[in-house]
């Protein structure tokens, strides 16, 4: 058997980011060979992640990535078991990493079918792989969540902390615009696009109210109407995204803002961390 120096281990604790200890052992378990070390942590790794893997991920991050050029665009949600995880800034780039290749590679269904493709950063790993070596140094367990792509014109924003994320479609060519409606799609949390989007019972139900209300005002029904469709007007506002007020200019709606872009808002999706 190879004689394993403490250069040796330290050169695979420093290649690995692993404990000195699990490096002394991998390398004694492979007669010094450092490749094979390295696959055996990984396989040591994956073992130890699913006899853990029923632990809460309830943080993480969302990402987004779009490339005006090629009119792709992804959203991701990385989630974790704990904040100071979340903030690291080798998550940060795994979480990265994973945004770009759904926008920019094959597309992929599901978050295990991502993770088996090249990691953008890493060249000759898989981004399972990164997965797998970020778990070993860091100990706690990765869950790739929700995924989305759009092949199209598209602008997206996530907030600073990760918390929330937002991937806006649009027919045109004015991705900044878009960027900012996604922008504000996260701040004002809008059911839907258009009036013709939401749920008619729900929009008759608020009709219903509104009426009661004006007839305990005493208003004579010959106006009720009239009114009811001035007051449906903040109901709108909370709920449809072209009625609500800009956020960076309140002096016109956000259809306003987008026509005036040359866009026009197609779709918008809008997670917030750990809840679907």
């Amino acid at each position: 058997m190879a004689e394993i120096t403490a250069s040796a281990v330290k050169a695979l604790r420093d290649k690995t980011g692993l404990p000195m200890m699990d490096c002394k052992k991998a390398l004694a378990k492979t007669n010094g060979d450092v490749e094979k070390a390295i696959d055996e942590l990984r396989k040591e790794g994956i073992k130890l992640g699913t006899t853990r893997s029923d632990r809460e991920t309830s943080t993480g991050r969302i990402v987004v990535y779009t490339d005006p050029s090629k009119e792709v665009g992804a959203m991701v949600e990385l989630k974790c078991e704990s904040a100071p995880v979340a903030n690291h800034d080798e998550f940060k780039q795994l979480a990265a990493d994973l945004v770009k290749q759904l926008a920019t590679g094959p597309g992929a269904a599901t978050g295990e079918d991502l993770l088996k493709q090249p990691s953008p950063s890493q060249p000759g790993k898989t981004l399972g792989d990164v997965k797998i070596d970020l778990f070993n140094r860091m100990r706690e367990v990765f869950v790739v969540g929700r995924i989305l792509k759009v092949n199209g014109p598209c602008g997206a924003y996530a907030h600073h902390d990760g918390s929330l994320g937002a991937l806006v479609e649009i027919d045109g060519t004015n991705v900044e615009a878009a960027r900012e409606i996604a922008m504000h799609v996260v701040a004002q949390k809008p059911a839907v696009v258009k009036k013709e989007d939401l749920d008619p019972e729900a929009v008759n139900k608020e009709r219903e109210i509104l009426s009661a209300a004006a007839r305990k005002e005493g208003k004579p029904e010959n106006i009720i109407a009239k009114m009811i469709e001035g007051r449906l007007k903040n109901f709108y506002a909370e709920q449809v995204l072209n009625e609500q007020p800009f956020i960076k200019d309140d002096k016109q709606t956000v259809a306003q803002f987008a026509k005036a872009a040359g866009i026009t808002v197609k779709k918008f999706t809008s997670w917030q961390m750990g809840k679907e």
